[in-house]
């Protein structure tokens, strides 16, 4: 897939913005807080349904406007197919593909990206949270109908912490809630098939994780991708009951019985019941699991270096392209580096790179251009203040003069 070209509209600090892009590598250097990630940040919505930077949507939308557009121009092969999003400061968003209104959970069957960013780090080293949301997204992209459930069940959620809440308010204890079970029939449902998706997934990536790594590190480490999940007793969440029972928990995750999965969850509902109660909040289900990752057989988080961090944030996005790149009929993702290169020290630089270099299509953005490695030169685009100057395009042949 090839994202031939972008257009926006009031979307971050751009009132209107053109962006042609090539296939292969394409380059777009500009100094920090010019524009450069916004581009990018552009071209990840239309295919994750989301932003890597922020959770809501309203901050995408230029100050003093209600919406943003997002539009792009896809090949795929011979198809062109055009793809375009109305993001609005409240309310849902609107889509539209070739001209005709489509729901935006539509949008990913169309178009697939795989981004690099410092924010990767997050996902090694952050709460849990940050590796939810590396999964979902990839999940939207790996099977797009799994948007309208993970949306259903962030409905379905607040939904019933409201009503948790208003007991709490209210003193409502035990049988006296009885409108709890049709929430809980349904959270179950959802959460089920969302537990089920990221088992799967996470499965789906273990060996090309383990490959992307040693690809990255050049050691053979085993990094390991489980799942601790909440219906299991503990609480990921929270890191409550200590490790043993994080251990319980993904041995739970390698049944992969989604049967077994409802009945844990039900029965985890129940045992929390009067916890949630107290709390006003909903204290088991998807929301709260969380990944785990180690090498050395040991928890990145808290036990790897930073060289091992950076490693194993890389070897998921890198795995996350093979295995797109291995199911979709559309051809590579595009693979954005957002401000990657400057993160690495010269050795990953050149490995990821190489590892890079061959898709159909990379965009690259970075502050400094000479932090890119030769091979990803190619066209070459400068951000400054919002403006985009298409300044030069190396056709990559013997002859090629440095201006065009």
């Amino acid at each position: 897939m090839i994202v031939e070209h972008l257009s926006l509209v009031d979307f971050r600090n751009y009132a209107t913005a053109e962006l042609t892009l090539h296939r292969g590598p394409n380059v777009l250097v500009g100094r920090n807080g010019q524009g450069k990630t916004n581009l990018a940040e552009a071209v990840v919505f239309l295919a994750t349904l989301g932003s890597h930077r922020v959770s809501s949507d309203a901050p995408m939308v230029r100050d003093g406007q209600e919406f943003a557009v997002i539009r792009a121009r896809l090949s795929h092969g011979e198809r062109r197919v055009l793809a375009e999003v109305q993001v609005n400061r409240q309310g849902s968003n609107k889509a539209r593909i070739n001209g005709s209104p489509s729901k935006p959970n539509e949008l990913p069957r169309y178009v697939h990206v795989v981004l690099f960013a410092p924010e990767d780090l997050q996902i090694v080293r952050g709460d849990p949270s940050a590796r939810r949301r590396f999964t979902d997204q990839l999940l939207i992209q790996r099977t797009p109908r799994l948007a309208a459930v993970l949306a259903d069940y962030d409905r379905v959620l607040k939904q019933r912490n409201a009503l948790l809440k208003s007991a709490r308010a209210r003193g409502i204890r035990g049988e006296g809630l009885s409108t709890l079970d049709v929430w809980d029939d349904k959270l179950v449902s959802l959460g089920s098939e969302i537990i089920t998706a990221r088992q799967r997934l996470a499965a789906d990536l273990q060996q090309p994780v383990a490959d992307a790594y040693e690809a990255i590190a050049g050691e053979d480490h085993r990094p390991q991708l489980e799942w601790a999940l909440s219906v299991g007793g503990g609480d990921p969440e929270e890191g409550e009951d200590g490790a043993e029972d994080i251990e319980e928990e993904v041995a739970i995750t390698r049944l992969g019985d989604p049967n077994h999965i409802a009945d844990l969850f039900r029965a985890s509902l129940a045992a929390k019941r009067s916890k949630e109660l107290d709390r006003g909040l909903t204290l088991t289900g998807p929301h709260r699991d969380d990944m785990v990752l180690r090498v050395r057989d040991l928890p990145v988080k808290g036990y790897a270096s930073h060289g091992e961090s950076w490693s194993v944030a890389l070897a998921l996005r890198l795995a996350s392209a093979e295995l797109l790149r291995s199911e979709s009929p559309a051809g590579d993702p595009v693979l954005i580096l957002d401000d990657v290169f400057a993160e690495l020290d010269a050795d990953r630089r050149q490995r990821l790179a190489a590892l890079t270099a061959g898709y159909e299509q990379v965009v690259v953005t970075a502050a400094v251009e000479e932090d890119i490695p030769e091979v990803l030169h190619a066209h070459v685009v400068r951000i400054s203040a919002g403006t985009i100057n298409d300044e030069r395009v190396l056709e990559q042949t013997p002859e090629s003069s440095e201006d065009d």
